[in-house]
């Protein structure tokens, strides 16, 4: 079942903060990235590539946590669980987006053997101090 993003994790995305993730490597210790991140409805975004860790995990274990907080208040923070699904289909059109929106200009070129992949997280549960 999924959750329902409350208003301020929408807003701190909105107003660009990075996030967290958290995925879980084979021998089952976490691993965490930091990155950029948007919201599709109730679900996030996230941008990567098939040579990254973060990939090979999620390959192996769907289950993620974004962590999200500002800057300005780490104390105040959501923590949102869920499952990930990933395709290729629109992974530099998100990358460059993200990288409009945090930076305000286009993501460099990759390599072409670099693949670009969406990692959706459909967020089933919320916990933390936000609102």
């Amino acid at each position: 079942m999924s959750a329902v993003l409350p208003a301020q994790v929408k807003e701190w995305l909105d107003a660009h903060e990075v996030v967290t993730v958290a995925t879980v490597l084979p021998d089952g210790q976490p691993h965490l990235s930091v990155v950029w991140a948007k919201y599709d409805g109730e679900d996030i975004l996230l941008s990567t590539l098939e040579s990254r860790q973060k990939f090979r995990n999620l390959l192996q274990e769907p289950r993620a946590t974004v962590l999200i907080f500002p800057l300005s208040n780490p104390y105040v923070y959501a923590e949102l669980r869920g499952i990930t699904t990933m395709t290729r289909e629109g992974g530099r059109a998100l990358i460059d987006e993200l990288s409009q929106a945090y930076l305000g200009e286009p993501y460099p070129e990759e390599p072409p053997e670099e693949v670009r992949i969406v990692v959706r997280l459909k967020v089933d549960k919320v916990a933390g101090r936000a609102r």
